[in-house]
């Protein structure tokens, strides 16, 4: 009786843990902004988030080429991001447009939307957009 109830123990010890995985990994896929402007794939680096453009209509591309990313699409826009708790992620992000890289965030809402959040110096000017899972 013992031994069952220390596992018992144990597997609602793992919960938390499983569950902060399955929630993290929502976060990785394709994702796109909410002008369809932009598709993002986040995925693992290591230990960390990143975030590549593989795609990007004319005009994103020329407001890129404009601020001082010539290549959009392969441009990573977020960067070391680390899970601070089961599906909100903090890192750096990359503005191409003005050629800049702010704090930010990424929160998983729900299986098919995202929540990112930046901020300028001292939670000035923060922005935030929803971006939405792109079936794969």
């Amino acid at each position: 009786m013992k031994m069952i109830s220390g596992l018992a123990v144990l597997a609602f010890a793992l919960v938390p843990v499983a569950a902060g995985a399955a929630r993290a990994d929502q976060s990785f896929g394709v994702w796109r902004n909410p002008q369809n402007s932009v598709h993002v794939r986040a995925e693992p680096c290591g230990q960390r988030m990143c975030g590549v453009v593989v795609w990007a209509n004319d005009k994103a591309r020329a407001d890129a080429a404009r601020g001082g990313t010539p290549n959009l699409v392969g441009a990573t826009l977020f960067k070391d991001f680390r899970l601070q708790k089961p599906g909100l992620w903090r890192g750096k992000v990359f503005v191409p447009d003005i050629g800049k890289t702010f704090s930010g965030t990424i929160e998983v809402i729900d299986p098919t939307h995202l929540k990112g959040s930046g901020c300028l110096v001292g939670r000035i000017g923060c922005k935030s957009q929803s971006w939405t899972r792109i079936a794969e």
